[in-house]
């Protein structure tokens, strides 16, 4: 049976559901955030525009207007594809069938917007993605679909999405809507017992201790890559970290710069050393090839980085 979807949903995730829901369903509406000041259109609204879907950018999910407008869709279903705001159960209650929604994690673990962040900061092994039921709370509702993936040693948060929760989220979500369309879609409490919830990952939560174990350190590099990047101070500018490997080497003084060139900027770690290609510095959004460092003399072999709370 062909739906009648409401999709809510940004970038290119939000784009390619489009593409894959419309093969087989209508798509009636498209919700999605304003148009940023001077930025491109984003892509899922281009591509709605392109095929005549009406195209609706609210600041926020929870007026009336959005409620008004919503049951006037008449839809059948609302999917959620990569949605950063929250939207509301008076809305979410509408279409016929209800609302399910994409979430990069195997749920009950890891609810919250960054939850792709903190399972590589904690050194998970073994992610996934989960297609839900929203009901009132965040992340929270019963499980329709659940996928694995494996997280790699060096995946960071940008490789972990791209390369393996992007397509299979693609695959799940397509899914899931046909079992919602052959009426056998499953609903399955999450168990509270296993339930966890992190806040966004922020500037504060991913300072560097250079006294940490090297690994975790690794760890912590690679899930705040590609945002919103680990970082340590030299002369008073926060350097963040990025393109990095773990790499074996004699211990010197944790925090100190072992090495400066095409290899990268070395910084020992207590049992290695991260191996840096790019870095930030200070408030400038262009990641810095290493090599680019040791020219303009910005750092030199000997220099300690001054890090997080016990560093």
């Amino acid at each position: 049976m062909a739906l009648r979807i409401l999709l809510v949903g940004q970038a290119a995730f939000g784009e390619r559901t489009l593409e894959r829901l419309a093969r087989n369903h209508s798509v009636v509406a498209v919700y999605c955030p304003p148009d940023a000041p001077g930025a491109q259109a984003d892509p899922l609204k281009s591509k709605a525009l392109e095929r005549g879907i009406p195209v609706h950018q609210p600041k926020s999910m929870k007026t009336d207007e959005v409620f008004e407008r919503f049951g006037a869709c008449g839809a059948d279903l609302a999917v959620l594809a990569f949605v950063t705001v929250i939207v509301p159960e008076r809305v979410i209650r509408l279409p016929r069938l209800g609302t399910i929604c994409f979430h990069p994690s195997l749920l009950p673990r890891y609810r919250g917007g960054s939850a792709l962040n903190w399972q590589i900061i904690r050194g998970e092994t073994r992610g996934g993605l989960t297609v839900f039921w929203t009901d009132a709370g965040i992340d929270t509702g019963p499980i329709l679909l659940q996928k694995p993936v494996v997280i790699g040693p060096d995946d960071t948060t940008g490789s972990l999405y791209y390369e393996k929760i992007f397509p299979l989220g693609l695959d799940t979500l397509e899914e899931a809507v046909e079992l919602v369309a052959a009426g056998r879609a499953p609903r399955i409490p999450q168990d509270e017992s296993l339930a966890s919830y992190d806040p966004l990952c922020r500037n504060e939560h991913v300072a560097i201790d250079w006294l940490r174990p090297a690994r975790e350190v690794y760890d912590l590099v690679r899930g705040a890559d590609p945002q919103p990047g680990a970082w340590a101070v030299h002369r008073g500018e926060k350097i963040r970290f990025f393109d990095c490997r773990l790499s074996a080497g004699a211990s010197a003084d944790p925090g100190r710069v072992v090495g400066l060139g095409a290899g990268g900027l070395e910084v020992a770690l207590a049992g290695g050393r991260l191996v840096a290609k790019r870095v930030r510095i200070g408030d400038s959004p262009k990641k810095t090839p290493a090599a680019e460092l040791a020219a303009a003399a910005c750092l030199a072999v000997g220099d300690r980085l001054a890090g997080g709370p016990s560093a």
